[in-house]
């Protein structure tokens, strides 16, 4: 019980207590870390960061369709930049907290938060994350896709990366109104360790939408009935981190700008994100 600790809920000033309020409170004072109030979007805000998500599957679209004219990981960066000059909307990553780019494209055994640059040559076999977030008008979507180059790799990335994708899915799927952000890790890490792979345990999905990063973390592995409460009206990434090896990972010595994320292992790593919006019956995919 919680009535002696400091509230992490509040009713509405002069409003009466809802049902809504009352599902909420009772997590609560069964001891569950429940959301904020702020955390719950009002309908206007979600009609901001649904906007800022179709714009950011749109950018992933573009590179999508040019990427196999992309020479290097520059290439994608300039198109990604002309995308959000042609529609008047920011690349969240550049100069974000010394980010030098305007997204983060992660090839092999990088595993997040890969920097472009003219020396990433790609080559035909190489798997590749692309990873954007789009600020339109202070609202924010954020998502990355993997991509084959060349079309086909061997048959252990292809595994890689359509696992990767099935957990993304799964994770989605056990996302439900008033379950736990741990009922995602759970069923993605079962997932994944199926297969032999370690899901990444130092980074995480996170709340966005009026921010790139919010709260709550939601960690892509973890037990049932653990974490935050999930909430109609919480928007947030999903967006697991499988490595072909171990789970650990370390920071790229040679990374100047001290980002660039890679396997412990040095094998293959994948990773697919969507930003969702949690509602009444599950998950709407704002940015994919």
């Amino acid at each position: 019980m919680v009535f002696n600790k400091k509230r992490r809920w509040h009713c509405l000033p002069g409003a009466p207590v809802t049902e809504f309020d009352k599902k909420i409170m009772y997590w609560e004072n069964k001891g569950k870390l429940v959301p904020t109030r702020d955390m719950i979007r009002t309908p206007e805000q979600i009609e901001g960061i649904r906007m800022a998500g179709q714009l950011t599957t749109r950018c992933l679209d573009t590179v999508a369709a040019k990427i196999g004219e992309c020479n290097n990981t520059q290439d994608i960066d300039d198109l990604v930049m002309q995308f959000c000059k042609e529609n008047a909307c920011n690349p969240t990553c550049l100069n974000y907290e010394g980010f030098p780019k305007a997204l983060c494209t992660s090839i092999n055994e990088v595993v997040c938060h890969g920097i472009p640059k003219k020396e990433d040559v790609l080559k035909e076999g190489d798997i590749v994350n692309v990873d954007i977030t789009i600020d339109k008008d202070g609202f924010y979507g954020d998502a990355s896709r993997m991509f084959i180059i060349g079309g086909k790799t061997t048959p252990e990335k292809e595994q890689l990366v359509r696992v990767t994708k099935e957990c993304l899915d799964i994770g989605a799927e056990a996302a439900k109104p008033f379950g736990f952000v741990g009922d995602i890790g759970n069923a993605i890490q079962k997932h994944a360790e199926r297969f032999g792979y370690g899901v990444v345990r130092d980074l995480c999905g996170h709340g966005v939408g009026l921010a790139m990063h919010e709260a709550p973390e939601v960690a892509h592995f973890g037990r049932k009935g653990t974490g935050m409460l999930l909430v109609p009206g919480m928007t947030f990434t999903i967006e697991p981190m499988i490595n072909m090896g171990t789970w650990k990972v370390f920071i790229d010595a040679e990374d100047p700008y001290g980002w660039e994320v890679i396997s412990g292992d040095e094998k293959p790593s994948a990773q697919w994100e969507h930003t969702f919006l949690m509602t009444e019956t599950g998950v709407e995919i704002l940015a994919e």
